[in-house]
């Protein structure tokens, strides 16, 4: 059986290494999210000191699971490989996860302004969005 791989277009590369950067920013927002010193919390809002210590550890996996999921959907998306597409749809269920706590859980969203609601909505577009492209590039052929 002949295998064949076609050469991807310009945007597939510019949306693999924004989708790669994007997930570094997560990566990077989880590690100083998770490793929080007594000394950072508090000189976040009272609002926000009171919840994070609060969030459950299940979220916190699932944070992880997305933003690290996420990046390396997105390394492997620019080295062409198929496995992106898993990575990406086990990104969006750890987004899924944390999200629903997020949007259901949390009674003080109001505390995040406008971004509170604006930055969950971009990350659950842009997780489903990854998905699609992965799935668009491999039958494009551009992954092997």
């Amino acid at each position: 059986m002949n295998t064949f791989s076609r050469k991807p277009n310009g945007l597939f590369w510019v949306v693999s290494i924004i989708a790669l950067l994007w997930n570094i920013m997560g990566v990077l927002n989880y590690l100083s999210q998770a490793f929080m010193t007594e000394e950072v919390l508090a000189t976040l809002p009272k609002e926000q000191q009171i919840m994070f210590p609060e969030v459950p550890a299940y979220v916190t996996a699932a944070f992880a699971i997305a933003v690290f999921g996420g990046a390396l959907g997105a390394l492997l998306l620019l080295l062409r490989k198929k496995l992106s597409k898993m990575l990406f749809l086990l990104s969006f269920l750890g987004i899924a996860v944390q999200m629903s706590y997020g949007f259901i859980m949390i009674e003080n969203s109001d505390s995040y302004g406008p971004g509170g609601i604006f930055m969950p909505i971009l990350i659950i577009v842009l997780g489903a969005f990854l998905i699609f492209y992965s799935r668009k590039a491999d039958a494009n052929g551009w992954l092997s």
